[in-house]
């Protein structure tokens, strides 16, 4: 935690957590100057330290910045958050409060994964590999690609999750079980390639040429062959390790044909700001599929950890019901259910799925 006296506060027998929220500002720190008591917001679970250098050249790059409601205290998963000013922007104006609260962390990541300056700098035309493209990260990531005028090639795992990828934009979507992908196969170097190959012939075949990026964040099981499959000069952008953080690849693959990997983390407030400002447009739509009481939010992060979702799930904290929120009725109702609730009717098997 950060030096001083306000951090000692987080130093608690017990953790909320919780590090996507979106509310009503209730109170102010004696600092703060850009909002006031009743701003609706949403929080980005980027906690910075505004003085420490790095922070700015990029918020990202500060040693002690973390994970708000995961590596300190207060996060969004209660009646009442604490956050710093650094972490708000202004909510959409269109959205529910439900809605809303899905956004910032995976919108905000796949933002600075494929279209910030500290990313893959996806380009027009170019052909993104999306692996969990119907998951909180994936349903944003194909509406970046989609928009900004890539081919978003989306690796799902079920029906059910291949319908959510198209819906979201996916021009090509791949089931893992058809090309024999498992959480075995990163053991066996031989299949990595023999899997990478198989990979490679229907990307191919279905948009003409290898993939230019390729947005990982599975890990272990996938990111051989993310590397092996992904072009000459091209790049992995990968920001977690779902499956295992110790990775194997062919590092021939890498040096000899020029790829590039890219770490990426969270997202700074700018990189929120402009996500967010796409959001309140209604060119990005939130990806929230189901919603739970606060009662219920055990079960909810149950459903989470064993990938028995769909892109995001909304918990209600002092929201009486869901459907509230939304301050641009007009807007809402002129964008249409696409650009609010592509998945609504959605809900992922109650099966386990292998990444």
């Amino acid at each position: 935690m950060a030096a001083g006296g306000w951090a000692a506060r987080h130093d608690l027998p017990y953790q909320v957590v919780g590090s996507d929220a979106a509310g009503v500002v209730v109170r102010l720190g004696s600092g703060v100057r850009h909002w006031k008591v009743g701003d609706h917001v949403v929080v980005s679970p980027s906690y910075v330290d505004d003085q420490e250098a790095a922070t700015h050249q990029d918020g990202m790059l500060g040693a002690r910045q973390l994970v708000w409601g995961f590596e300190t205290n207060f996060g969004g998963l209660a009646h009442y958050s604490v956050a710093r000013a650094s972490q708000l922007a202004p909510k959409p104006a269109l959205q529910t409060w439900e809605e809303a609260a899905c956004n910032s962390l995976c919108a905000g990541t796949a933002y600075r994964m494929l279209v910030g300056e500290h990313g893959a700098r996806m380009r027009q035309g170019d052909i993104v590999l999306i692996w969990g493209a119907a998951g909180g990260l994936g349903t944003y990531a194909a509406q970046f690609v989609r928009n900004g005028g890539g081919v978003a090639v989306g690796m799902v795992g079920s029906d059910a999750k291949a319908e959510a990828a198209r819906r979201l934009g996916c021009e090509v979507v791949i089931d893992r079980r058809e090309i024999g992908l498992d959480d075995t196969v990163a053991d066996d170097p031989d299949r990595v390639i023999e899997i990478g190959k198989r990979l490679g012939r229907i990307i191919r075949r279905e948009t003409g040429e290898d993939p230019h990026v390729v947005f990982e964040h599975v890990g272990r099981s996938t990111f051989g062959v993310s590397l092996f499959v992904v072009r000459r000069g091209g790049v992995v952008v990968t920001c977690g390790s779902s499956t295992g953080y110790r990775h194997e690849y062919d590092n021939r693959y890498l040096w000899m044909k020029l790829k590039r990997v890219i770490g990426s983390h969270a997202a700074n407030l700018h990189e929120l700001w402009e996500t967010n400002r796409l959001i309140g447009q209604g060119r990005i739509a939130s990806a929230m599929t189901e919603v739970y009481p606060l009662d219920d939010v055990a079960e909810a992060t149950r459903t989470v950890q064993l990938n028995r979702h769909m892109g995001k799930i909304g918990v209600l904290c002092l929201a009486p019901r869901a459907g509230l929120g939304v301050t641009d009725p007009a807007l809402r109702a002129r964008l249409g259910d696409g650009a609010t609730a592509p998945l609504a009717g959605l809900v992922a098997p109650k099966a386990r799925l292998s990444c």
